[in-house]
């Protein structure tokens, strides 16, 4: 794998699942095509080229050493750490990535920093290993459908949706804490047979689900219902969640008419665990 350094690693962030993020890799190799905002953005500040460029991802080779520096610092000014914004942690079939994500996950921990980690990959089984990693970190999957075809098409080199929902279901089992992404969720013109409670039954043992629209695709406005048909499945979400004590989050912007909802007491909270009362409009 192609390897680049950096100045830095660790920065403050306003994604709502951490206040500080690490991205240990640039570009990504599952070549999401939705689009990917991430590439999107990467391309727009010259960072990379092209599709081509992106998907052939360039590890940070001195990320640990980063770290050594940049924890004593910071470890104090830190809720939680999520891994990972413009990249994926668990990049399917890159070894190299997924041990390097391993070790920092570990770095952290050790410093008494908990993480959240997202992926399209496969959780390795060494996460269950808690002298290493902290129960307090949190584990999810990007999962908007379960059409291997649909999958093909916008998210062409990820793991497939079974093999991702049952490693996730793996950690659970070890009593780990788990989630699931499932932003952006198409409409039907992208996915004409798909059925949202039919994903949701698959993920049903986990802790709490996020859920939001696809947005920066011109086939979301093509579809004349599109509104109500958020609002739609965002009722199914918070139906489902409510009636199987699950925590929620609908994205800003998915629901017409529904005002920003604060998130923090679902993200930054260790031990939500403890607390499975559903929070409306959360």
């Amino acid at each position: 794998m192609l390897k680049i350094t950096r100045k830095s690693l660790l920065y403050k962030s306003a994604v709502e699942y951490a206040d500080y993020c690490i991205n240990h890799v640039e570009g990504c190799s599952h070549g999401c095509k939705f689009p990917c905002y991430a590439m999107n953005m990467k391309k727009r500040c010259g960072v990379i080229k092209d599709y081509q460029d992106w998907i052939r991802p360039k590890i940070v080779e001195n990320a640990l050493e980063l770290l050594d520096k940049e924890i004593p610092k910071l470890k104090h000014k830190i809720k939680v750490v999520h891994l990972c914004f413009t990249t994926d942690p668990f990049m399917y079939g890159q070894k190299e990535v997924c041990d390097l994500t391993l070790k920092i996950i570990e770095k952290l921990n050790k410093n008494g920093i908990r993480c959240t980690v997202l992926t399209k990959g496969i959780y390795p089984k060494e996460l269950t290993d808690t002298k290493k990693y902290s129960v307090e970190n949190e584990y999810a999957i990007t999962l908007v459908s379960l059409d291997e075809k649909f999958k093909k098409k916008f998210e062409p080199y990820t793991a497939p949706y079974e093999q991702r929902i049952e490693a996730l279901k793996y950690l659970h089992s070890y009593g780990l804490k788990t989630w699931v992404s499932m932003e952006p969720y198409p409409t039907p013109n992208l996915a004409p047979d798909q059925k949202l409670k039919n994903i949701l039954e698959k993920v049903k043992f986990v802790d709490k689900i996020i859920f939001g629209k696809l947005n920066y695709n011109v086939k979301i406005t093509e579809f004349e219902d599109n509104k109500n048909f958020y609002d739609n499945c965002a009722k199914i979400v918070i139906d489902f969640c409510n009636k199987n004590k699950i925590k929620y989050h609908i994205k800003y912007g998915t629901q017409s008419m529904v005002e920003e909802k604060e998130t923090e007491d679902i993200f930054y909270k260790p031990k939500f665990y403890t607390n499975l009362v559903p929070q409306l409009g959360i």
